[in-house]
């Protein structure tokens, strides 16, 4: 699939922005060739849930480039990479190349850092019609070969010899391709990154298997920053609200789960009260044979549910969860008729526009509001919930809690509270 068929695709979906749309706050006067790119991808095989924990490293070291006194360094802006062939996901051969603003409010997160859609580049530059797309500069990252072996983990980066063959075309496009592929061993947090850009001129750069660079501080206030600039879509979240509404009594002036507009506003909470329901997120499919040793059996699971629905004294279970329709159907069957078993069905508007991304997001949205969580050890879904429901402003108590394999095994997870 080439660009030219991406824009057709796209315009029918998407609203293409101007030039004016997508500038970022004070470069807006900034004409289109002051301006230099930073584009970046992670491997094909990384799932949505750490896509998104990369894109916050990138955040960070794109917010730590504007604020930089250096012009080579503060006219970076970040492209964000298309969604697609993602894990976990059903697709066809074809690529979807599904922008980040059918997921994500993208104005929430400019607020945090320069970022722009790959179109939105397109446009910028007025280029929406053109047979190639050039860059001047791709940096493979990988590990230092003798790093684990040798216990040597000081910070530093060295453009050394490829250890695999790089590919020469870049999100799925027959026509993006660069002029200059250098392999760039790596170890150390994003932001160390700022070194080699300040060395380097070429106006479009391209960070290759972005995950290798790490979190500067995990957990510290600006992580947090970004974490709280990735609001979801306003349609996503308006149908998982319209959800909580009418099948959870759920809102958020009872629930006490009001965020104003700008995440920018936030204050630290803890007197988040949730929906007069259970929310649990039961992984199985891979994790069934992954980790097996922390999975429990469906009546395993139901035992669980009943036991907190007796003690929270609720009645309703929301479920979000990969497992097939028929283990789903055994567990509504082990916890009804005594309890109300929920589980999302996405209309075909939905369904047809959103895809699987779109409905995982809305039972990410739905379990969040929860008056008590429960999700699957060692899941970036359930880790995801969790920090949507530290923003929310949630007692601990109600979040940090999994599925147990048995009694004997069940292990809590990390505790990881929100820093303003």
């Amino acid at each position: 699939m080439d660009f030219i068929k991406f824009l057709i695709v796209l315009a029918i979906s998407v609203t293409l922005v101007t030039g004016e749309d997508v500038c970022y706050k004070e470069t807006c006067q900034k004409p289109a060739n002051n301006y230099r790119f930073l584009f970046y991808d992670v491997n094909p095989s990384e799932g949505f849930n750490l896509r998104r924990d990369v894109y916050m490293r990138m955040a960070v070291l794109a917010n730590k480039l504007k604020n930089s006194q250096d012009p080579n360094l503060n006219s970076f802006l970040l492209v964000l990479p298309p969604w697609s062939h993602l894990m976990h996901w059903p697709y066809s051969e074809e690529p979807e190349h599904i922008p980040w603003s059918m997921f994500f409010d993208i104005n929430s997160l400019n607020k945090f850092a320069p970022v722009i859609e790959l179109h939105q580049y397109f446009a910028l530059l007025k280029k929406q019609k053109y047979t190639k797309c050039i860059l001047d500069e791709v940096y493979v990252l990988q590990h230092f070969e003798d790093m684990f072996e040798s216990g040597n983990f000081e910070e530093k980066w060295l453009i050394e010899k490829c250890q695999k063959p790089p590919k020469m075309k870049f999100f799925y496009y027959a026509n993006i391709t660069a002029s200059n592929i250098k392999c760039l061993s790596f170890h150390g947090p994003a932001t160390k990154l700022a070194e080699l850009f300040k060395l380097e001129k070429s106006r479009t750069l391209m960070l290759e298997r972005a995950e290798v660079a790490l979190h500067d501080t995990f957990g510290n206030d600006l992580y947090w920053k970004a974490r709280r600039s990735m609001r979801f879509n306003r349609e996503l979240r308006k149908v998982a609200n319209d959800f909580r509404i009418m099948k959870l009594d759920s809102n958020d002036e009872d629930d006490l789960t009001t965020l104003p507009p700008d995440w920018r506003d936030e204050k630290p909470k803890r007197n988040a009260k949730g929906g007069p329901y259970l929310a649990v997120h039961m992984r199985r499919r891979d994790f069934l044979r992954g980790r097996a040793d922390k999975v429990p059996d469906l009546l395993n699971v139901a035992k669980q549910i009943s036991k907190k629905l007796n003690e929270l004294k609720l009645a309703k279970i929301f479920i979000a969860t990969d497992a097939p329709r028929i283990e789903f159907e055994e567990l509504n069957k082990a916890l009804s008729p005594k309890y109300e078993v929920y589980k999302y069905q996405a209309s075909k508007h939905v369904e047809s526009k959103y895809s699987a991304g779109g409905i995982a997001i809305i039972d990410q949205i739905i379990c969040s509001y929860a008056r008590y969580f429960i999700g699957t050890s060692d899941s970036t879904f359930s880790f995801r919930i969790q920090e949507e429901r530290e923003i929310l402003g949630f007692p601990t108590k109600s979040t940090f809690n999994v599925l147990c394999k048995n009694n004997t095994n069940c292990e809590k997870p990390s505790v990881w509270k929100i820093v303003y």
